[in-house]
């Protein structure tokens, strides 16, 4: 019979560290990178808002694309849909980028990114925040991050349509090198919307007998593999669409010009 001992309450509290962190490691790179990866897209994103160059037939620069507005150049405007008429003579990216950007800034992936990065919540395992408390995504404006699986919609629509801009490019100009830019982009924009944790769910998160359905259990497993290279994705895609956007509108300035742009 083995006798046990109340613990002291000395003993019961947390240990007081007054250092920030123990980790001698470079903790404080991945927030640094971060932080200079994703304010370089901010700004990039911002700058596309004001710039009329979105256009040089069969190309269409993705942050432009669709262009809803019949200002717009023929061949920029998807199937000639223009709901918004003649008035609108804005950049189309203030129509479109509201979809891709609300899907990005509620994913799961680039939540963890930016809250270590510009909020520092918690900057890297293991270290102290400079916050005195924490709600969560309970409150505003942190909870509106709950409307990820409706933005996932929303981006499903607009990789279709990055898609079909490389298949035009792809039959009108199939040895350009922005044909081979923007069906690489439209290769990840998709891989990444599919990758995403909604789409996991989506697909059969709520199944309870997957031998009673197995198309959809197929369709899980590869959403499956793709979610556990989310991250990747995440970032890669990050970095091809910005890319395809930016060769286009340099394409379009004829900043960019030889025989197979």
């Amino acid at each position: 019979m083995t006798q046990t001992t109340a613990e002291s309450p000395a003993r019961r509290q947390r240990a007081q560290i007054k250092e920030r962190t123990l980790r001698t490691d470079q903790w404080w790179r991945y927030p640094l990178v971060t932080f200079l990866i994703f304010t370089a897209f901010l700004v990039y994103a911002t700058w596309t808002l004001f710039d009329s160059s979105y256009f040089a037939a069969p190309y269409i620069a993705p942050f432009s694309s669709p262009c809803l507005a019949t200002s717009c150049p023929e061949g920029a405007r998807l199937f000639g849909f223009a709901p918004f008429g003649d008035w609108y003579t804005l950049s189309p990216s203030l129509l479109i980028l509201v979809l891709p950007a609300g899907f990005r800034f509620t994913c799961y992936y680039y939540r963890k990114a930016y809250y270590r990065g510009f909020w520092l919540s918690p900057p890297a395992c293991a270290v102290n925040e400079p916050h005195s408390k924490y709600t969560g995504e309970s409150r505003f404006p942190l909870i509106l991050q709950n409307i990820h699986r409706y933005f996932f919609y929303a981006a499903i629509l607009i990789g279709l349509v990055l898609a079909w801009d490389a298949v035009l490019a792809l039959v009108e100009k199939p040895l350009g090198l922005g044909t081979l830019i923007l069906v690489v982009n439209a290769v990840f924009i998709n891989l990444y919307t599919l990758s995403c944790h909604s789409c996991r769910h989506i697909t059969a998160g709520r199944l309870n007998h997957f031998s009673k359905h197995p198309v959809r259990y197929r369709a899980w497993g590869f959403v499956s593999k793709l979610n556990a290279r989310h991250q990747q994705l995440a970032l890669i895609s990050m970095f091809t669409v910005m890319g395809a956007d930016l060769y286009v509108r340099l394409v379009a300035k004829g900043i960019v010009n030889f025989p197979f742009a």
